[in-house]
C-alpha cells in the first residue's frame, strides 16, 4: 500500500481501474456470446455473437462506447501478440508439415486470397451505398 501510495498518483489508480473495467466489459460479452451460442446450439461462433451484442450495447449507449474506446484501442494496437501461441503451436508441430504442409498450405492461400477478395468486395460495396466517389 505504501508502494501504491507512493509511486502512484491517485489518477493512475483510476485509470488502471476504468482499463480493467473496460476489459471486463468487453470479456462480458464475449462470455455472453459464448454462453447463447454454446445454450443454443447456434453454429456463430461465441465471440462473433458477443461483439455484435457489444456493437449493439454500443449503438444504444454512445457515452460509453466513447469511454471504452482508448482502451479497446490500446488493446487492437497489440493484437499481434495474440499471434505467438499460434507461432509456438505451429513450431510444436513441424512434423505434421512433412505430411500435411501442402494441404496446410493450399488451405491458408485459398482462404487468405478469399478473405482479401470479400473484404475488398464489402469495402466497395459500402463505399457506393455510401455514395464514395471513385
Amino acid at each position: 500500500m505504501v508502494f501504491t501510495a507512493a509511486f502512484q498518483s491517485s489518477a493512475t489508480v483510476k485509470g488502471v481501474q476504468h482499463v480493467i473495467l473496460h476489459l471486463t466489459t468487453i470479456l462480458v460479452f464475449q462470455l455472453v456470446g459464448e454462453t447463447l451460442t454454446r445454450s443454443l446450439g447456434w453454429v456463430v461462433p461465441g465471440p462473433v455473437l458477443g461483439m455484435a451484442l457489444l456493437l449493439l450495447f454500443f449503438v444504444s449507449a454512445p457515452r460509453i462506447a466513447k469511454a471504452i474506446q482508448p482502451t479497446a484501442q490500446g488493446l487492437l494496437s497489440h493484437l499481434s501478440l495474440l499471434f505467438v501461441p499460434a507461432g509456438v503451436g505451429i513450431v510444436g508441430h513441424l512434423d505434421r508439415m512433412g505430411s500435411d504442409g501442402l494441404g496446410i498450405f493450399l488451405a491458408l492461400l485459398i482462404s487468405t486470397v478469399l478473405s482479401i477478395a470479400v473484404g475488398a468486395l464489402v469495402f466497395s460495396g459500402i463505399a457506393r451505398w455510401m455514395g464514395a466517389e471513385e
